[in-house]
């Protein structure tokens, strides 16, 4: 664990914290965004994703590679609901429930400043929807849910974040897409 290694994911998740924080604000979700991976800060997570820091990519996946199992995603997946797999319940007689729409719209907020942190300079208004194109079939969520980040990704794509992130337009989205 080098001081560099530290000092470099300290700045990667706070810079993502704070653009989840201004894309969350844009749909009136302050408390969302205030206390967006709050948990990242952990030592569970903090510990294993500077042991495992590469800077190009997830320090989760490197730790998966090496040991079999990420003990940080399995932290930080169990406490915060924006990520579909806090809402699986494999023992329930509906196992993907519809994710609520302050959890949702985090969700959307939190994809969207993934790639815009990881790509830097090279991300577009696209980047995310093509993303999403090749993982939606891997992932394991109620399809409402898959159908509204869909859609609102798609949105994004044609019509960029400032047009398509306001409070009125995502919630009418989830509304019409949880209520078909």
């Amino acid at each position: 664990m080098s001081i560099k290694n530290i000092l470099k994911h300290f700045c990667l998740i706070t810079h993502h914290k704070w653009v989840v924080f201004k894309l969350c604000c844009k749909l009136g979700l302050y408390w969302r965004g205030l206390v967006h991976d709050l948990s990242k800060y952990s030592w569970t997570e903090f510990g294993e994703s500077i042991k495992y820091y590469q800077g190009n990519r997830s320090p989760i996946m490197a730790a998966r590679e090496d040991k079999g199992y990420s003990e940080a995603w399995l932290h930080h997946k169990g406490r915060n609901k924006h990520h579909h797999e806090y809402w699986i319940d494999e023992l329930s007689p509906n196992q993907t429930p519809i994710i609520p729409y302050k959890y949702a719209a985090e969700m959307l907020c939190d994809k969207l400043a993934a790639g815009i942190v990881y790509q830097g300079k090279n991300w577009t208004k696209e980047y995310e929807l093509g993303y999403w194109n090749r993982e939606k079939e891997k992932i394991k969520t109620n399809e409402k849910i898959k159908e509204f980040i869909t859609e609102a990704l798609e949105m994004v794509a044609k019509d960029g974040i400032d047009k398509t992130l306001t409070k009125k337009n995502i919630k009418n989205l989830y509304n019409n897409v949880v209520n078909k």
